[in-house]
């Protein structure tokens, strides 16, 4: 929603930038009219347009290289979550226990965020969540291994826990959104300056005026895919939860 309602008012900006240029066309003094006036304020807009174009392309690689990013964290975190599944149920059935509490966790992830009353951003930091890995850590570490060979499973499953824990701070403290609010309040300011000038320059005719409601609603649109990509968690772009299903499908159940 809220990429939704920022795309409408970057739109609603632009087209009121070539509104406002189509209006003060019919009051300006026609000296300010004149070719060459016309002219410098091209150049001027042509530096201003190729600015935009730049940090508007910035924006979406930005955007695009963070929500990648998550994907791929939560790709490898619910592997790490099957391969830290996998080596307790190789230690035996000693580890049912911590192999159900990891089940429950991950049930409970999957809730949190994919569920369909779920609305709790992943990244926010859940208590319970957090005290139930904290309890696996616990009763892998309390395991008696009888051999070399569960040892050393202790040993990897340990290993592997710490791993999730440091890779689920990372996702956490990731949390918040890399494009900033001011830096879409100033590239929509420049756009609708741009089309300020456009609208100075135009024919006034029912053509350009739908010419610029199109190209408002695309720069709109674009600025909301930005928003979008920025929030890997939610709205109509959130990261797909078959990860954590798969991850769930693996486990003993709880």
């Amino acid at each position: 929603m809220h990429g939704l309602g920022m795309g409408f008012l970057v739109a609603a900006a632009v087209f009121g930038g070539a509104l406002i240029g189509l209006f003060l066309h019919r009051f300006l003094p026609e000296r300010h009219l004149s070719k060459e006036t016309q002219d410098v304020v091209r150049l001027g807009t042509g530096m201003l347009s190729v600015l935009a174009s730049l940090v508007l392309g910035l924006l979406i690689a930005t955007a695009k290289s963070s929500y990648d990013a998550t994907d791929i964290a939560v790709r490898t975190y619910c592997a790490d979550l099957i391969l830290l599944d996998e080596t307790l149920r190789d230690y035996g059935d000693a580890a049912l226990k911590p192999r159900h509490m990891l089940h429950a966790y991950t049930a409970m992830l999957l809730q949190d965020v994919w569920g369909n009353q779920g609305k709790t951003p992943f990244l926010v930091e859940n208590r319970v969540a957090s005290d139930l890995m904290e309890h696996v850590r616990e009763s892998i570490r309390a395991l008696q291994p009888v051999d070399a060979g569960q040892r050393w499973l202790q040993d990897q499953a340990l290993s592997t826990h710490t791993g999730l824990l440091r890779q689920r701070w990372l996702l956490i403290e990731r949390a918040g959104p890399s494009v900033r609010p001011i830096v879409v309040g100033i590239l929509a300011a420049w756009i609708a300056a741009i089309f300020v000038s456009f609208g100075l320059n135009a024919p006034r005719n029912g053509t350009v005026v739908a010419a610029f409601l199109v190209c408002a609603g695309a720069i709109g649109t674009a600025i909301f895919l930005v928003l979008q990509l920025d929030d890997p968690f939610g709205g109509i772009l959130k990261i797909s939860g078959t990860p954590v299903r798969i991850a769930l499908a693996h486990m003993v159940p709880g």
